[in-house]
């Protein structure tokens, strides 16, 4: 049974940093892919960024790239972003989910996976 949890999440000044880890378990192999996604007030869904099981394979979304680091550390069976130079814009409730390694590629991470754990909110004051 496949189970993510992230958390992190806080109030932050412009500017700032934060770190989101997402404890996943149920998963036996590197076969998947860790994705996260943020929904911001009154938005859809957006994909921030994603990694392969293996960590080949790594996305950001444009306005992260420089900002946002996506990283592993399987003893821990975590997966953090790592949040840099926030900005008020990145204000959303942030979320992370798995599937199987084609959710992820170097262009795009895939809103369609299968599994999600709760969101944690992330606030960036200006």
């Amino acid at each position: 049974d496949v189970q993510l949890q992230a958390s992190g999440g806080g109030l932050v000044q412009a500017g700032g940093s934060l770190r989101l880890p997402c404890v996943v378990s149920g998963f036996t192999s590197n076969d998947y892919a860790i994705g996260w996604f943020r929904q911001a007030p009154g938005k859809g869904y957006e994909g921030v960024s994603c990694i392969s099981g293996d960590d080949s394979t790594t996305y950001y979304e444009d306005s992260v790239k420089g900002r946002f680091s996506i990283s592993s550390d399987k003893a821990k069976n975590t997966f953090y972003l790592q949040m840099n130079n926030l900005k008020p814009e990145d204000t959303a409730v942030y979320y992370c989910a798995a599937d199987t390694p084609d959710y992820c590629s170097d262009y795009a991470v895939h809103l369609g996976m299968d599994y999600w754990g709760k969101g944690t909110q992330v606030t960036v004051s200006s």
